[in-house]
């Protein structure tokens, strides 16, 4: 499993266990993502660590002081 944090202005755009699909959008040097109906970004990924699934599961929402975040689980 292979989670990832995602920034959002809209913490309540889900719940726990919500199913999400992420599109895949490509930078000079690295990939980032971004959740459905433009929810919340990712940061910047390498090559390497590109995803392989195209849909996560909601498994924490968070706060600290500057942003919230949706935490996704993948199967990968």
């Amino acid at each position: 499993m292979r989670e990832m944090d995602f920034t959002t202005e809209n913490i309540d755009c889900c719940e726990i266990g919500d199913i999400m699909e992420v599109t895949e959008y490509k930078l000079p040097a690295s990939y980032w993502y971004l959740l459905e109906n433009s929810y919340g970004a990712s940061g910047n990924y390498k090559n390497a660590e590109r995803l392989k699934s195209k849909f996560g599961k909601v498994v924490r929402k968070w706060k600290d002081k500057k942003f919230n975040y949706i935490t996704l689980e993948f199967d990968e």
